[in-house]
């Protein structure tokens, strides 16, 4: 049986960035053979035209714009369905190092972890925004406290799953997954490492977030996940696979 890992990317409208992103993913970790998935969530640019012609081995297509949270669900259902024993997200905006998936996923294989974060934090970052700087402390300080544990990047869009984090993990809103997802597997048992890694700043396309918008959403959704009991969430993952 091959040993697989899925690299998956969601993207809207990133038709600038995503091919050289998909260039930039090694096609072999360790033992395992690596695939690149693409959730393109309703772009109306030419993503899945430049994903394709850049070596995508697998693309979803939404119809319209459903939201990041929507597609990374998507993307970790499809990874498990495709035979995955390992997942990795990257964001399609060229952020964060494609060449640093090896150490992301290093620890899982090494059976010290079972889900991942890239800290851009702990490593070199350029011109990274002041109000994204002080956003992302303001929600990773709100995980730390919740989970009892410090966490240096709670926004990270580079994470790396194990076969069992991946069919696990729940997302109960569609507009982001960041903090929900992290909350969802660590108070579930699943073993978090933080890798350094370096970070700049996009320099095409445009990002989707809005501080007052993205703080209208997700901060209820932290709290709705954090009250939600363990029962409830596997309940809830149920009715979600039987739509």
């Amino acid at each position: 049986m091959e040993h697989k890992i899925i690299v998956f990317l969601p993207a809207h409208n990133e038709e600038a960035s995503i091919g050289e992103v998909i260039k930039q993913i090694p096609r072999q970790v360790d033992r395992y053979h690596v695939e690149v998935l693409v959730i393109d969530d309703g772009s109306r640019d030419g993503t899945v035209a430049v994903a394709r012609a850049a070596g995508a081995d697998h693309i979803v297509s939404f119809e319209s714009n459903r939201g990041l949270g929507a597609a990374v669900r998507e993307a970790l259902h499809v990874s498990d369905k495709l035979g995955a024993e390992l997942a990795l997200m990257i964001d399609a905006d060229n952020e964060y190092p494609a060449s640093y998936i090896p150490q992301l996923l290093a620890p899982i294989i090494a059976n010290q972890a079972d889900y991942t974060m890239g800290s851009r934090f702990s490593g070199p970052r350029h011109n990274m925004r002041i109000h994204r700087r002080i956003g992302n402390y303001m929600f990773t300080v709100l995980q730390s406290v919740l989970l009892r544990r410090w966490i240096t990047d709670g926004q990270s869009g580079m994470r790396g799953f194990s076969r069992a984090a991946m069919r696990d993990a729940e997302i109960i809103h569609d507009y982001n997954y960041a903090q929900v997802l992290t909350i969802n597997l660590l108070r579930k048992g699943y073993r978090l490492v933080e890798v350094p890694i370096p970070y700049q700043i996009r320099t095409k396309g445009q990002s989707f977030i809005s501080f007052r918008k993205y703080f209208k959403h997700v901060i209820p959704a932290i709290w709705k996940e954090y009250r939600r009991p363990l029962n409830q969430q596997t309940q809830w993952k149920e009715a979600l696979e039987r739509e």
